[in-house]
């Protein structure tokens, strides 16, 4: 019987020394819809797309109203003109469209590259951060239900969101800084 308490004991001694586990969580979506570089990337990708539909509505215009030209001159002219016409029209207006629709594929291709690398720097920088302040998991909230359910003093969520966009805009000065001597350097 002693024997049993003693072992009793020494496991309870034991399991109470242990270091207990640091573990928190973070939403990933309201850091990431937070992360100053996404908000940059989306700034940048908007003014582009702002310009691009400028530029297709511009050219849809001119398309519209040599449509409206052409098909009043075709109800002038016989049935094999008319297809001839319509013919030449398509393929006058072919590549315009070809083009078009590259430049948006390429567009959308640049974003989501651009999304993906903050993906990728997001998840690195929380594998960095738990390393740092000695986590031993940050698990990960969102639309999929990882986390269904967390205490809220294990939510982390604003102290990342803080130090992933105070090292953003760290990086961000340090090259607006070498940016500004190389500029005076070259003068």
């Amino acid at each position: 019987m002693k024997k049993i308490i003693l072992s009793v004991a020494i496991l309870i001694s034991t399991a109470s020394c242990q270091e207990q586990e640091k573990i928190g969580f973070i939403d990933n979506g309201e850091i990431i819809n937070a992360y100053q570089m996404k908000i940059d990337i989306e700034d940048k990708f908007k003014a582009q797309d702002e310009a691009f539909t400028k530029q297709r509505d511009s050219i849809a215009r001119v398309y519209q109203m040599e449509m409206q030209s052409i098909q009043q001159r075709l109800s002038t002219l016989s049935p094999q003109k008319q297809q001839e016409e319509s013919q030449a029209f398509s393929q006058k207006w072919q590549p315009v469209q070809q083009q078009m629709q590259m430049q948006q594929q390429q567009m959308d291709q640049m974003y989501k590259t651009e999304i993906d690398s903050v993906l990728s720097k997001f998840n690195a920088f929380v594998e960095d951060y738990g390393k740092k302040n000695g986590y031993t998991f940050i698990l990960g909230k969102n639309q999929a239900g990882s986390v269904v359910y967390g205490d809220e003093t294990k939510d982390i969520t604003e102290e990342v969101t803080t130090a992933l966009n105070a090292a953003y805009g760290e990086k961000d000065e340090a090259n607006s800084s070498e940016k500004a001597v190389d500029t005076t350097t070259e003068k």
